[in-house]
């Protein structure tokens, strides 16, 4: 059973400027969505990031939104949310499969995208996993996002000068 299991987290990340992230929810499941945005909006507090938040009709959505956000706006980064309950039809699949591949590609784009859309079989299950107290993968999605923006930061940041290269310039 995973709640039995070790896992070691990452400290979180310091930043030297602002961060500006966005929470995209697919509120379905209302409670669950909740504990999923509470528990984002802590972690992004404890780094002091400023969270805007949209909500989206479905899982399906949410890639959508960050595409767009992505293009239009100005954020740092993305904290995708929501759940997806395995029901009857091969629905599931396509929903789970189609929104985590669609986030996977946008992050391979550059968008520094932490995915907390959780894909369960039942909603005991959802409601263990977006508790805030519990294991909190709403706040594990906003501290992937917030990684992500440091090493895009660090990976972006002017360079200085080496040996004849003079600062900022290429060789």
């Amino acid at each position: 059973m995973a709640a039995l299991e070790s896992h070691h987290t990452l400290p979180l990340p310091a930043f030297d400027r602002p961060v500006r992230l966005l929470i995209v929810v697919a509120p379905y499941y209302r409670d669950i969505a909740d504990n999923l945005i509470a528990g984002a909006r802590a972690t992004a507090a404890a780094c002091g990031a400023e969270v805007e938040l949209i909500e989206v009709p479905g899982a399906l959505e949410v890639p959508t939104a960050i595409a767009m956000a992505e293009r239009m706006a100005r954020f740092d980064g993305y904290v995708a949310l929501g759940c997806v309950i395995r029901g009857e039809t091969t629905h599931y699949d396509t929903v789970c499969n189609d929104s985590s591949r669609a986030l996977s590609l946008l992050g391979l784009q550059g968008a520094c995208i932490g995915n907390g859309i959780l894909t369960v079989e039942n909603h005991a299950q959802a409601a263990v996993r977006a508790d805030p107290a519990g294991q909190n993968k709403g706040g594990g999605a906003a501290a992937a996002a917030l990684h992500l923006v440091a090493l895009a930061r660090r990976w972006s940041a002017p360079r200085g000068g080496l040996g004849f290269r003079p600062a900022g310039g290429k060789a």
